[in-house]
């Protein structure tokens, strides 16, 4: 009983190392054709601080299971977050406040932003240093220990 105990437990911990490496293999690919470019000014954000950049929907699956990490974030650094597609100012703050989420957020309700910042897949996150250049670009789901780390290492 033992040794089968064992035998599952190394298969569960070989099948999360391959989703791991996979899923991180899919973001690696996916943020290739992303833009590259300094943050746009456009977005008004505090110089002199790293800021979080998270492209996000409220008809995304993976968004859901990753908003909460965007919360905890969002209280101890810089996030700006911009709902794509996802209805009006209103229904996108409805949407925040039935769930517990007071992040900021910017209704792109046409996806002019995320096609601006090429992105296609969401979630997608850009982490900009305090001179506005891009650092690190995510495609897919991140947990909270990987966008803190992020973040800590560009400050």
């Amino acid at each position: 009983m033992k040794n089968k105990l064992l035998k599952y437990a190394k298969e569960l911990i070989l099948f999360i190392l391959t989703i791991t490496i996979f899923s991180n293999g899919v973001s690696l690919y996916k943020s290739t054709s992303l833009n590259k470019s300094p943050l746009p000014n456009a977005l008004h954000v505090e110089t002199n601080k790293p800021v979080m950049i998270h492209f996000w929907a409220t008809w995304c699956p993976v968004c859901k299971t990753e908003i909460d990490n965007i919360q905890r974030v969002s209280k101890d650094y810089q996030v700006i977050t911009i709902a794509v597609k996802s209805g009006t100012n209103q229904e996108i703050q409805n949407y925040l406040n039935e769930r517990g989420f007071d992040f900021k957020f910017i209704n792109d309700e046409n996806g002019i932003l995320a096609q601006k910042f090429g992105v296609n897949v969401y979630p997608t996150t850009f982490i900009y240093n305090k001179n506005k250049e891009l650092i690190f670009s995510d495609v897919g789901y991140t947990s909270t220990l990987g966008l803190y780390l992020r973040m800590w290492w560009t400050s």
